[in-house]
């Protein structure tokens, strides 16, 4: 599965525009490298981990002569740990149930004050 059809079965298992889809996807991405470039783990419980990890510096082989020995630089490189609920649907080979919160009207405007102008509302 690529970007395109990802955003597509979202937008078809959410009921949201394809266009919002691809925003959130893209904001995901954005934030969670956002985090991983400053050392931060990215922990979705049931699905799993993302975080940064230091590799060692070490010899290698170069592929186009491999009898010469190359040094291999340390590095910081991202690394993924699936969660027990991601664990368990790739050995049953069953997905797990969709839950999604419905969808909440929001209201825009200002709120109006039950209180009248210059009266307190505490009785004395």
């Amino acid at each position: 599965m690529n970007k395109s059809e990802l955003v597509d079965a979202v937008a078809q298992a959410t009921g949201l525009s394809k266009v919002d889809v691809d925003r959130a996807l893209k904001g995901t991405i954005y934030n969670i490298s956002a985090a991983l470039s400053r050392g931060e783990k990215v922990t979705f419980v049931g699905f799993g981990t993302f975080e940064r990890r230091n590799r060692k510096a070490r010899m290698g082989v170069n592929p186009q002569n491999p009898t010469q020995k190359i040094k291999i630089p340390a590095k910081k490189a991202p690394a993924f740990s699936p969660g027990s609920e991601l664990k368990a649907a790739v050995a049953t080979g069953k997905a797990p149930k969709l839950e999604i919160a419905p969808k909440v009207a929001m209201v825009v405007g200002k709120a109006k004050s039950k209180a009248k102008k210059g009266k307190s509302s505490k009785k004395r």
